[in-house]
């Protein structure tokens, strides 16, 4: 709980004791970050050296590593949010980014944790995700379901209905961080600007067809391709935390489990501070994001550190870091923890919040008014147009439309300047033909970002109840959010 609140607010009150209404506590001002996430600390301490159970078959109960995880994940946020704010408090961002490699190096120690790997490289990561029961082996604790009690969750209907949920897509930009097979960037082959969906899905790290729809993807036993008349809006619809059954689509009826902990992210947070301590090892390297890679199929790489910085990915998303093994860590932890809910505070304690900001542009097509088989099944999948005429030359490409169009999206779109209709937009490559499916305008949209923002303001009401609490920088007398 005071771990949520001080990545919001920064201060808050630190409360141990039970109140009473009349108690002058709950008129308090905020205590320091420094106290507080001390204070957090030292109960993460208490878990981990009392919790007696090590060992939970049902993946529900929080057991010693669960505690020892939260702790490697906490240090982790206050010591990088420490180092990239520049906050000089009493408690160095080193003393907290050894807190979180001593918790990780522990737990890999003593645990008996792995990643998990029965079920080969084109299956493991997804099975973490849509197993019934949790994959003990590397989750330690998850949102378990259970058709007995009706107790079921509703990723299904979110994450696949155009009308429940909020059609969530992934944009290209991040697709092409994931890596080649061999271990090299995907931005290094030649043409990567212009390659179709299909292309583009070759040869790649097993996680992307584990993460979205990839050509040969099936739903019920028929290839499925990404569904744009319903759902995606960039072309890269995800499946990581759905069933591939229809029947779970329309209510919530999901029955598999959701992981809170995973020794995944474990070893992400053990890399990730020993690498910012500057004391990784190949060995190190070789045991976590080595282990993971290769876990994913990618052969390259895997048992010493990067020694180059790939030019894409730096420019692209972290243009002021230049150590390449900083850079492959953020990589791997971007595409390893993708949809499980991290990347928000992860953004903040890199002070990357400006990544915020990136424009929302998806997948490659060559060309509109024309039909596309995007998965190279044999089958129409969308038609984007321009004109009513463009869309009946389109039609008249498929043979017999009438056949055609119940698997085939017609998405009307506009090239470039957008329309106040909010009609899907194209934007021309820069060079070369074709186009990239996006759904903003560049230089037209509200989203605005600025130092102030990676805190939370007080909500007003807080204010009005205790007049002690006073409003975070940049916020007072209900400033705008202007991005400063």
């Amino acid at each position: 709980l005071y771990y949520n609140m001080v990545t919001k607010f920064g201060d808050v009150p630190w409360i141990e004791k039970p109140l009473s209404i009349t108690d002058e506590v709950l008129y308090a001002a905020r205590d320091s970050r420094e106290l507080v996430m001390e204070k957090v600390y030292e109960d993460l301490q208490f878990a981990c050296n009392n919790i007696t159970t090590t060992a939970d078959p049902t993946g529900s109960l929080v057991t010693k590593w669960v505690a020892y995880a939260m702790t490697s994940r906490v240090c982790l946020f206050e010591g990088t949010f420490r180092k990239y704010q520049n906050l000089n408090l009493t408690t160095s961002a080193t003393t907290w980014l050894q807190r979180a490699a001593t918790a990780g190096e522990y737990m890999m120690t003593n645990s008996g944790k792995k990643v998990y790997t029965a079920a080969g490289t084109a299956k493991s990561y997804r099975a973490l995700f849509i197993n019934d029961n949790p994959l003990t082996d590397e989750v330690l604790m998850a949102a378990v379901s259970s058709t007995t009690l009706g107790k079921l969750h509703h990723a299904n209907w979110k994450w696949t209905s155009p009308t429940y949920g909020n059609r969530f897509s992934i944009i290209r930009p991040f697709i092409n961080t994931y890596l080649q097979l061999d271990g090299t960037p995907y931005t290094s082959r030649t043409g990567w600007e212009t390659e179709a969906f299909y292309d583009e899905c070759q040869n790649r790290d097993y996680r992307l067809a584990q993460t979205i729809r990839t050509p040969g993807y099936t739903r019920d036993g028929a290839v499925t391709a990404p569904d744009f008349a319903g759902y995606v809006r960039t072309g890269y619809q995800p499946i990581k935390l759905c069933l591939d059954g229809k029947s779970y689509d329309n209510a919530a009826l999901n029955t598999n489990a959701l992981p809170y902990f995973r020794y995944a992210e474990v070893l992400l947070n053990y890399a990730e501070a020993k690498a910012e301590l500057g004391t990784l090892t190949d060995a190190d390297w070789a045991k976590t994001i080595g282990a993971l890679r290769a876990r994913a199929g990618i052969t390259g790489g895997i048992t010493a550190k990067p020694t180059t910085v790939d030019t894409y990915f730096k420019s692209t998303y972290f243009p002021k870091i230049s150590d390449p093994v900083i850079l492959e860590i953020r990589r791997e932890r971007g595409i390893e923890l993708c949809l499980e809910g991290f990347r928000y505070n992860d953004l903040m304690r890199w002070k990357s919040g400006d990544l915020l900001l990136m424009r929302w542009k998806g997948m490659y097509i060559p060309n509109v008014n024309i039909p596309l088989d995007l998965d190279k099944s044999g089958t129409y999948d969308v038609i984007f147009y321009t004109t009513d005429a463009g869309l009946k030359a389109a039609q008249a490409l498929t043979g017999d439309w009438n056949k055609a169009k119940a698997n085939c999206a017609t998405i009307k779109v506009e090239e470039g300047a957008g329309s106040s209709k909010q009609l899907q937009l194209v934007e021309k490559v820069a060079t070369g033909t074709g186009y990239y499916i996006t759904w903003d305008k560049p230089n037209d949209y509200k989203r605005v970002w600025g130092n102030k923002q990676y805190l939370n303001p007080i909500p007003s009401t807080v204010m009005v109840k205790n007049s002690n609490i006073k409003q975070n920088a940049g916020w007072e007398n209900g400033a705008s959010n202007d991005g400063n």
